[in-house]
């Protein structure tokens, strides 16, 4: 039919609208989103909504640590296995979608400009972290944390985006094993702590090494590559934010970088205000004394149930009579042959006789 005919076709032509209908693609009639032109992904609002609940989380495991740092919880809970464990899932979900975001910006090829752009970004973000920590936590600032990790990931990741998949996936679980695998002297130089194979752990308040993490970043590119054409067809991916919940997701999602410099110096602000108002918990560090007075008792030749029973009685006989110092403040002659009269005690009476 020519495109004259198509023109004048009559609007109450019978059957016109049925025709229609039937023409329409199956992207169309199921709500989905239309393939993009060239191979490339649009930008699809569920990966910015996912990439919010992974900076809500982010949030929380961070007010968490500066209740605990400031000591206006018993005990810090970040630093406990189920807190290691949660900041594991959360680093390694925004790890994830790294990859997936790698595959999403250059499905079709590398483009420059927005990758340089948006690596400039990241850098700029982890070199302000370091500054910003090394004035702040002098002693544990960030060298090589999330933003670092990320920053050089999303270089080193390139060349994988056009690997086969299984390729990547190998490189993936090798890149994760390598910490259980390699062993090496030379490793544990300061200087290559960012590889993440050295032997001893440095202090650092953020520390996500290129070795297992990158294998992460690895096996988002696997889950992209093999994920998005599939997600762009349905009807998850053609969701849109209709309420406000949604938009501001969606809104944190792609404002993810700015949010995460910005959330936790409000957070531990808040924090430090409400410690100066209200005081530290009279319960903190409770927990870390116990712990090291049964260490001590053991490694001195006490048996372990009374040193357990003296830790938390030392303890409590501490807190009672005010000598319980866990803010590091130095304890005067007399305050220190009381409070070791009161361990004693507490040892003796666990015991049932002196050591």
């Amino acid at each position: 039919m020519s495109l004259h005919a198509v023109l004048t076709v009559p609007i109450s032509c019978s059957g016109c609208a049925e025709a229609m209908v039937r023409r329409r693609p199956p992207w169309f009639e199921h709500g989905m989103r239309p393939p993009s032109p060239h191979g490339r992904f649009p930008r699809l609002a569920v990966i910015d909504a996912a990439r919010a609940v992974a900076l809500l989380a982010m949030a929380c495991f961070h007010t968490l640590w500066d209740l605990g740092s400031l000591r206006l919880t018993p005990e810090n809970y970040t630093a406990t296995p189920a807190g290691h464990a949660a900041a594991e899932i959360i680093a390694g979900s925004f790890l994830l979608l790294v990859g997936v975001g790698l595959v999403l910006m250059n499905g079709d090829g590398i483009r420059l400009r927005p990758t340089l752009l948006r690596l400039a970004r990241v850098a700029a973000g982890a070199l302000l972290v370091t500054l910003a920590t090394r004035l702040v936590f002098p002693e544990a600032y960030v060298f090589f944390g999330i933003l670092h990790c990320i920053a050089l990931s999303s270089v080193l990741g390139l060349p994988f985006l056009f690997l086969p998949w299984p390729v990547v996936l190998l490189a993936a679980a090798a890149v994760m094993a390598a910490p259980s695998l390699v062993q090496a002297g030379w490793l544990d130089e300061p200087g290559l702590w960012f590889l993440g194979l050295n032997r001893i752990t440095p202090r650092t308040n953020d520390y996500v090494p290129l070795f297992p993490w990158f294998g992460l970043v690895l096996g988002g590119i696997v889950l992209g590559r093999l994920g998005l054409p599939l997600l762009v067809r349905s009807r998850l991916g053609a969701w849109e934010p209709r309420g406000t919940t949604g938009r501001a997701a969606t809104f944190a999602g792609r404002h993810s970088l700015a949010l995460y410099l910005i959330h936790q110096p409000a957070l531990f602000g808040l924090a430090f205000v409400l410690a100066h108002v209200i005081g530290p918990n009279p319960r903190a560090g409770l927990k870390a004394f116990r712990d090291d007075y049964r260490a001590m008792c053991t490694r001195g030749g006490g048996e372990a149930a009374p040193c357990r029973i003296a830790a938390r009685c030392a303890g409590e006989a501490l807190r009672r009579e005010d000598l319980f110092r866990e803010d590091g403040r130095p304890y005067s002659v007399e305050e220190r042959s009381r409070a070791q009269a009161l361990s004693r005690a507490c040892y003796e009476a666990a015991e049932g006789a002196p050591p």
